[in-house]
């Protein structure tokens, strides 16, 4: 937790883990390890864990906080911890909240309230509870309106910042780039911006973001480091060198459901030991693995370190 303090810092290439399940379906925590030792030894500047790519839906409260006790105890503070720790019910994501806390996390990522569709007003509460309840612990909005089916607006999250000084930031995953530049002008340069649209990570470092929060970054971890790495050097040709490189590697997530072709890939490189979803997603079709296998061939080099 000593970046807890200093919020501020929270910068780069945040790696938001898959959480991997064994052939049988329950997490595997071995492999969990040994993907955050991955992340660490290839360069990425934090790891988040049980946002949208970790299927914390199909997962319970209790295995979601043994899978952040198993990835704070490898990270050991070596980098920032950010959890995901919303749900669609205010007391797990509390409780979920409370134990990222106790566990040493350095912020805590709240996704919006998914199936439910809450007004801006219903948002507003939502953050402010759980804003009043640690007051001690960053608090990170999570906006993925493709998957909760509400958009968080940027006036109420200029609201909730100006309200709440553990409100430090949000993880904007929306294609609607102007959104991006609508938030930031509301709120000023001190909130904290990360992507979570793969092709809007480097764009949003021009506008002033504090980095990104991408799915990629399972299979290159270190080309998406390196990409942040680069701008913040000024060598922006080679930062949207790397950002075109990574696209074959982009549109392999999304072949089919993330995070079933990213887990494909990790285990057949043997860096899981099961490519296994849990439902309601599947393991990629054949039509998906032969699109997912050419486009591995097209950028896989990236998925070695640089």
């Amino acid at each position: 937790m000593k970046f807890r303090s200093d919020p501020s810092a929270i910068r780069g290439s945040l790696a938001p883990v898959v959480t991997p399940f064994t052939d049988a379906g329950a997490v595997d925590h071995d492999s969990l390890r040994a993907l955050v030792r991955w992340q660490l030894d290839s360069g990425s500047h934090g790891i988040s864990l049980g946002g949208s790519t970790g299927e914390p839906s199909a997962q319970s409260v209790a295995e979601r906080i043994a899978a952040m006790r198993t990835a704070a105890d490898e990270i050991a503070d070596r980098v920032p911890f950010l959890p995901g720790t919303g749900s669609a019910k205010l007391d797990e994501t509390l409780e979920l909240t409370a134990a990222a806390a106790e566990l040493g996390a350095d912020a805590a990522l709240v996704i919006t309230p998914y199936y439910a569709r809450p007004t801006q007003e219903a948002l507003y509460r939502w953050y402010a509870t759980v804003a009043r309840e640690f007051p001690d612990l960053p608090l990170v909005i999570y906006n993925v309106p493709s998957r909760t089916a509400v958009d968080i607006e940027p006036e109420t999250v200029r609201r909730l910042f100006t309200d709440f000084d553990n409100v430090v930031g949000v993880k904007e995953t929306t294609k609607d780039f102007e959104h991006f530049s609508r938030v930031l002008h509301a709120c000023g340069p001190e909130l904290l911006v990360w992507s979570g649209i793969e092709l809007l990570c480097l764009p949003l470092m021009a506008l002033g973001g504090a980095g990104f929060i991408s799915a990629v970054a399972n299979l290159a971890p270190a080309a998406v480091a390196r990409m942040y790495e680069l701008w913040e050097q000024g060598d922006h040709a080679g930062a949207r060198a790397l950002h075109y490189r990574l696209h074959p590697l982009v549109d392999l997530l999304f072949v089919e459901t993330n995070p079933a072709p990213a887990k494909w890939v990790l285990a057949r490189q043997g860096r899981i030991a099961s490519d296994h979803v849990r439902p309601p997603l599947t393991a990629p079709t054949d039509a998906g693995l032969e699109r997912i296998r050419a486009l591995l061939a097209a950028g896989g080099d990236l998925t070695q370190q640089l």
